[in-house]
């Protein structure tokens, strides 16, 4: 009697065994059992993580550079106008070529001119230095707020297709198959919230980053006008 109830229990928790190893699927399962819509929305949103992560390093990488900053630099300036060789400065501002170099060399080009002038100079090249900085930046902020609606799309048609097999067989429809159908439809909204996620962290990151550098240009070109404004 205790080996038949041992039997019976070991038979019981392989059969319960078997089955959770059945409703184990993998994320690659998930997305071929998909239907081709559902791969194609999975596609989209892995094309627009590629877009999003080329996007995120590139301007990483472009916005570390134009980061970069000799303390000295503006003392070097000092020097070199105090002395009346210009165009030391002017080289000067072409060997460091930073954005906060740039704005110097325009500042520089103008001097004689009324402050205001030369003001409105620094000005104007700076916001040509910060267009650069944020060239394609919102291309993030877009595709953050797109996947998920694509992921979105994905689940409503995959919930259209479930309930309109139910339609189609008079309510005769193995629940089975109709729920394994609409769970792998969610993995489209899944994927969308990922890629969503990672770009609005991505977009949050390089506008942080940015507003460094353009503080960073603010600060330079306050300085150089007090060094226009120093008495001779």
């Amino acid at each position: 009697m205790l080996d038949f109830f041992i039997q019976e229990t070991a038979q019981g928790a392989a059969e319960i065994e078997t089955e959770v190893t059945e409703k184990t699927l993998s994320i690659m399962e998930l997305i071929v059992n998909g239907g081709t819509g559902g791969m194609i929305i999975i596609g989209i949103l892995a094309f627009l993580l590629f877009i999003a992560l080329y996007v995120y390093f590139e301007r990483l990488f472009a916005i570390k550079a134009a980061s970069k900053y000799d303390i000295n630099f503006i003392k070097q300036i000092r020097d070199t106008i105090a002395s009346g060789n210009l165009q030391a400065a002017k080289l000067l501002c072409v060997k460091q070529s930073t954005p906060v170099s740039r704005l110097t060399e325009k500042g520089i080009s103008r001097i004689g001119s009324p402050l205001d002038d030369i003001n409105t100079a620094i000005e104007n090249a700076g916001r040509l230095e910060v267009y650069k900085l944020e060239k394609n930046v919102s291309v993030l902020a877009t595709i953050a707020g797109v996947a998920p609606m694509i992921g979105f799309l994905g689940t409503v048609i995959g919930m259209v297709l479930a309930f309109h097999q139910l339609a189609t067989s008079s309510g005769q429809a193995e629940m089975g198959l109709l729920a394994e159908g609409i769970y792998t439809a969610m993995t489209t909204t899944v994927a969308g919230l990922i890629v969503g996620i990672i770009a609005y962290i991505a977009y949050n990151h390089l506008v942080v980053q940015t507003d460094k550098v353009v503080h960073q240009m603010e600060a330079t070109a306050v300085d150089f006008l007090d060094l226009l404004n120093e008495p001779a």
